[in-house]
């Protein structure tokens, strides 16, 4: 049957329809039973429409629907692809081949991104917006036609002609890495804080890290090594700066009161004299007969008792004799700690 005669038997009312209705045949190669799914599959909260009864009308239900559909959808295809391979290898494809940011490229690909709905603002400020519309468009597709129909979409339309599923899996992403590269980029400091080292009910070791940026806490992670937990929370903490704006606000202003106290003067400019305080100032007698010559007065606050306090006996540890630059250096360290002690 030709395309024409069945857009004809469909009986759209509006030319707008036709032209969704033609639009969807491409991106996902076949026509839908019932075209309202889609339309709300397409359709952002920000838009701010709403249905018959006056309730808010978005894709945020069908997003979710779409989200484990294409969980189970894609863990099957991987499940087959890989014959032999272990759960981790499975489970970590699987997430690549899910991500937000890879099911966003698709729909920029497949030109789902321009059927969206929604404010103008938001989708500028929004990287997840056209992720989000694929899980809601897998999720009309499971309402619209079933489970089948979403796995001929996901093999026939996604990963037979856009996306290499061998190359998917063995690309290894570094996200402590790009995380470290955004941090010096923008010369905010980062470290990573133990949570807990623990053992698992199997006597396995397990480790929780957390990233923190300028003091702000970001992404949590767990794994049995320290590579893995590390890796897992800088994977959240690239996915929080990705969508929370106000997360990145938090890091910027923490750097910009750390740099303002850095770079804040001292108030009062340290004294140079008064490291010199420990000098006694004392009028000192002339010997009559040698003015040369001073002498001071045997008392108990004469200089021959600030003397005793260099007193090297109780730090000689050596029977040999001492050198001249050992005993200027023994009797420097001695006044310090007498200062200190004071």
């Amino acid at each position: 049957m030709r395309i024409k005669d069945i857009i004809g038997r469909i009986r759209l009312p509006f030319r707008k329809e036709k032209e969704l209705f033609s639009s969807l045949y491409d991106i996902i190669g076949f026509y839908p039973d019932n075209i309202s799914y889609y339309k709300v599959a397409l359709t952002h909260k920000s838009s701010g429409q709403h249905n018959e009864k006056g309730k808010p009308l978005n894709n945020e239900r069908l997003e979710f629907l779409g989200d484990a559909i294409l969980d189970a959808v894609v863990g099957h295809i991987v499940y087959e692809h890989f014959s032999g391979k272990r759960e981790g290898f499975l489970t970590n494809t699987r997430s690549k081949l899910v991500s937000r940011e890879t099911l966003g490229k698709l729909a920029g690909e497949m030109g789902l991104t321009e059927l969206i709905q929604s404010n103008g603002s938001q989708r500028s400020h929004n990287s997840y917006m056209a992720g989000n519309a694929f899980e809601a468009l897998v999720g009309a597709i499971y309402l619209d036609q079933g489970y089948d129909a979403v796995m001929r979409f996901m093999k026939k339309r996604i990963l037979a002609q856009m996306v290499n599923i061998d190359k998917v899996a063995y690309k290894e992403v570094n996200f402590k890495s790009k995380l470290l590269e955004w941090t010096q980029k923008n010369r905010v400091k980062m470290e990573f804080r133990c949570l807990k080292q623990d053992k698992d009910d199997k006597g396995s070791p397990i480790f929780g890290f957390q990233v923190l940026i300028e003091g702000v806490e970001g992404g949590k992670g767990q794994g049995y090594s320290k590579k893995e937990a590390q890796q897992e929370c800088s994977k959240e903490t690239l996915q929080r700066l990705r969508r929370e704006p106000q997360f990145i606000d938090a890091i910027f202003a923490a750097k910009s009161s750390r740099t303002k106290m850095e770079e804040e003067p001292t108030a009062v400019a340290p004294d140079l004299e008064a490291e010199k305080e420990f000098i006694i100032k004392t009028e000192k007698p002339r010997n009559p007969k040698h003015p040369e010559i001073q002498e001071y007065p045997e008392t108990s606050e004469s200089p021959a008792s600030d003397i005793d306090e260099f007193d090297l006996s109780d730090i000689t540890h050596h029977p040999e004799e001492l050198s001249r630059e050992d005993i200027i250096a023994a009797a420097e360290a001695a006044a310090y700690e007498g200062e200190k002690v004071k």
